[in-house]
């Protein structure tokens, strides 16, 4: 490692860095949206490992991590303990952790701001890339993208997705850093003026950077947007709200169910009382039914009452427990019995979707053995067998691309309801073991998928955040937190694939390869310094 040149800061500020870094980035999310502080926090966290050696760049980035992830995730800790929270942000903090070490090993590209802005980027959506898979399937939650549901950088979803918006995001991060972050790495020897480093950005205005960064965000506002053009269909979303939040929820399933088919058999007086207008379909939450209304005839008996009372299918999400199957948190679509004019018709379930990515330590539970040892809630987890087909329903005259709760975060399980015809989105959730931090985190990845897939979208909560969202990512009827609610709009369908949709995960592989092709010319660029530092000069011979 050649030395380092007077930009470097002393560690103290470095750790003072780091260390506002990760309440800057928390406050990027909802609920407090302020998207324009995440490239705040970007060039913060840039800053603080600039020039460090490669542990002290970990620990650097551990400390903005654990700062970061520890109140975002606070949610977490509600209803399971302290142990378990902290456990999953520590685990989240190790990838920032790793993110501050390839930051501080870019170093000596800063001289060319041209190649260090784009490459810390890279490195920012690598760390992403690497944290949405592992381990046990990876955890998405916090990610750049996921802050920006009010920043024209979300356009930039609809090119290439999450993936492209968290590059943006720390593009504009790294030029505002550009400004005050000087070169830090030289071939210079002391007493010579041979071989010194020199770059654009050694010479930049401080305003460059900024005047830079929002041109980019500027930029974003010309992408063009695909508006769903399709049949308007009108669709309510019910939220029956639970007695109690927290894990008893599970306890009290019967008045969960209740909840749902009286809102519904509600909203079916208003049509046929009240001359109120009739949707098409409607859409329960997860958990609406967490008793088996495939094993329980008093359960089928009573969503069958609802979607007779409206005359329309409902999507409902349940819980099935087919022991040669095991237990499955599921959508079915279930059709009434009659149809809008009264007529008699094939009731019951025509179609299913079994939820692809149970949470790991939340309805599956990997080395039950270690974490029953860190909390006593571990057996109330059953191990829930995952399905292995895209959600795609027909419900009414929609295609739905169906996902249950977290699936949200994950990019290739919603691209695959699109690309298998899914006409609108919906989002079935359970938020009732959460707050409304965590409901309106999530509402905000509903925004982006709307954007990234050019479709108009929903989210249906038991107890809140329930809204709408149109292909351009604003949001309509947003329900309250822990309250029953019925909303309901009408939805454009939508046809044919954004740029995103089409390319899939192609952008992400593109920019994870420049991230790693920028450690490797990092590692050259260092083996060349050490080399010229070595070599002998005139006044040594």
């Amino acid at each position: 490692m050649g030395p380092a040149v007077p930009g470097v800061l002393p560690l103290w500020a470095a750790t003072l860095l780091a260390a506002a870094a990760g309440p800057v980035m928390l406050v990027a999310f909802p609920p407090y949206g302020w998207w324009w502080a995440a490239p705040v926090a970007v060039a913060l966290a840039a800053a603080s490992v600039h020039g460090r050696r490669l542990r002290a760049g970990f620990g650097l980035g551990t400390l903005t991590g654990a700062l970061y992830f520890t109140p975002l995730l606070s949610w977490t800790n509600l209803h399971t303990g302290m142990v378990p929270w902290l456990l999953l942000s520590t685990l989240q903090a190790l990838f920032i952790g790793l993110l501050g070490a390839a930051t501080a090993w870019i170093s000596p590209l800063r001289a060319r701001a041209w190649v260090w802005v784009p490459l810390l980027a890279a490195v920012w959506t690598a760390q992403e890339a690497l944290r949405d898979r592992a381990p046990f399937g990876g955890f998405p939650w916090g990610r750049l993208a996921f802050s920006q549901d009010t920043s024209p950088l979300l356009r930039l979803a609809a090119l290439g997705g999450a993936p492209l918006v968290t590059f943006a995001v720390a593009c504009t991060g790294a030029l505002l850093a550009v400004a005050f972050i000087r070169p830090t790495y030289s071939t210079h020897r002391p007493g010579t003026d041979a071989g010194v480093t020199r770059g654009w950005c050694s010479r930049v205005k401080p305003a460059t950077g900024p005047v830079l960064a929002a041109a980019v965000a500027g930029a974003a506002l010309l992408v063009p947007l695909r508006q769903p053009a399709g049949e308007a269909v009108y669709v309510a979303v019910v939220q029956g709200n639970v007695p109690r939040l927290g894990l008893e929820f599970n306890e009290q399933r019967r008045a969960v169910l209740d909840n749902h088919v009286r809102a519904t058999v509600e909203l079916g007086r208003k049509v046929t009382q009240d001359g109120a207008r009739r949707p098409d379909l409607i859409v329960w939450p997860e958990n609406s039914s967490d008793i088996d209304p495939l094993r329980n005839a008093d359960a089928a008996a009573a969503i069958s009452t609802a979607a007779r009372a409206v005359g329309v299918p409902i999507l409902v999400g349940a819980v099935l427990t087919d022991p040669a199957v095991g237990v499955e948190n599921a959508g079915l679509v279930w059709e009434s019995d009659v149809d809008a004019a009264g007529n008699p018709r094939q009731g019951g379930v025509s179609g299913r979707y079994t939820k692809r990515h149970p949470v790991p330590f939340a309805e599956t539970m990997p080395l039950r053995d270690i974490a029953r040892i860190v909390s006593k809630e571990v057996d109330r987890v059953s191990d829930m067998t995952a399905g292995d087909t895209p959600g795609v329903l027909q419900v009414g005259p929609a295609t739905v691309g169906d996902v249950i709760c977290f699936e949200v975060a994950y990019d290739g399980l919603v691209r695959d309801t699109v690309t298998g015809g899914a006409q609108l989105l919906a989002v079935q959730t359970n938020n009732a073991t959460f707050d409304e931090a965590e409901a309106r985190q999530q509402l905000a990845m509903v925004r982006l998928r709307a954007v990234e897939h050019g479709r108009d979208a929903l989210m249906a909560s038991t107890v809140g955040i329930s809204a709408f969202t149109d292909a351009a990512g604003r949001t309509y009827a947003e329900t309250g937190f822990n309250e029953g609610a019925v909303i309901l709009r009408e939805l454009h369908l939508g046809e044919g694939r954004t740029l995103a949709t089409t390319l899939g995960a192609g952008p992400e592989y593109v920019i994870v390869m420049l991230g790693i092709a920028g450690l490797v010319a990092a590692t050259a660029v260092r083996r060349r310094s050490r080399a010229a530092l070595a070599a002998p000069t005139e006044e040594d011979v």
